[in-house]
């Protein structure tokens, strides 16, 4: 145990040396491997922030009845019980609003007031408030407000899914651009590192000679070049963590002007903790793994 963990240290302490004998070389592969990686952290950042949105919409997706105008607020409350009843398994809670409950929600409304004032009479209906149950989708919903709409007391059906399913388009659009950036990234990291390391190679092919006369195993040889890719790796993802921090601050003071105008509150935040510890470790196994086969192919001397 002692021997293979100082086995180990030396090759961390040789992989180091090597990096430091050349900085400009080492900046650079990592800058470059951070910028790649902070694009599908931002992507991933972006996913993140606009998930919920969307899961808080379609989780309980509302359809709004408005009665006909000879419809009594009675007959309203008979045509709620009765899609309760019959659409037991789809709708979670319903509200029967009258048209008054609706006028003096308006009323309250300053933009509404005066507008309100000259009307000589209630223009409004009575309607329902359908609120589905989180299991029910888009499709299923549209299907249920098309039936409602043809019930002879209903003059009109509102359930906007249009802009959801945008929503849900631009989500899945960025799933695949991240799934494309992630490959790329794991493309570039290999290059990278396999390019690195082939220089290494050949800058201590007499060292690596020396070793093997001497008794050194193959293992033995490659394990600082192993280590070499994975701190590389390591700090290249660290690097690319602090890039996308400054990236999405930068984005977030003009979302947060654009979503006040609007009354809301919005901005991009990164994925998880456990999510970036992970992409971490998965581009250094990438960079170990691009190192191992570029020593492999390029120490046979």
């Amino acid at each position: 145990m002692k021997t293979w963990l100082r086995h180990h240290i030396y090759a961390l302490r040789t992989a180091l040396r090597r990096l430091l004998l050349t900085p400009f070389s080492t900046l650079t592969n990592i800058t470059v491997i951070a910028f790649v990686l902070s694009l599908p952290l931002v992507v991933s950042a972006i996913i993140t922030s606009l998930a919920p949105v969307a899961q808080t919409v379609s989780v309980n997706p509302v359809i709004t009845l408005f009665m006909k105008d000879i419809v009594s607020l009675e007959k309203t409350t008979e045509l709620g019980e009765q899609l309760k009843k019959d659409f037991a398994d789809s709708i979670d809670t319903i509200e029967v609003v009258s048209k008054q409950e609706a006028l003096d929600s308006l009323r309250a409304n300053k933009e509404w007031q005066d507008s309100l004032s000259v009307l000589p009479n209630n223009p409004l209906p009575h309607s329902l408030i359908i609120s589905l149950k989180s299991e029910i989708t888009t499709d299923q919903a549209n299907e249920m407000a098309l039936q409602w709409e043809t019930n002879e007391a209903v003059d009109l059906v509102q359930f906007d899914s249009d802009w959801l399913k945008k929503l849900e388009g631009i989500l899945y659009f960025f799933k695949v651009l991240l799934g494309i950036l992630a490959l790329g990234v794991a493309i570039i990291v290999i290059a990278t590192i396999f390019n690195t390391v082939r220089m290494q190679a050949l800058l201590q092919r007499d060292e690596i000679a020396v070793a093997r006369l001497v008794g050194a195993t193959e293992s033995f040889v490659r394990r600082p070049f192993l280590y070499l890719g994975a701190i590389t790796g390591l700090c290249s993802g660290l690097l690319a963590i602090v890039l996308t921090i400054i990236g999405l601050n930068m984005m977030n003071d003009a979302i947060r002007v654009l979503s006040e105008s609007y009354g809301e509150s919005f901005s991009l935040a990164l994925p998880d903790t456990f999510w970036l510890i992970l992409a971490t470790l998965i581009v250094m196994l990438i960079a170990a793994i691009a190192a191992r086969w570029s020593v492999t192919k390029h120490s046979k001397f």
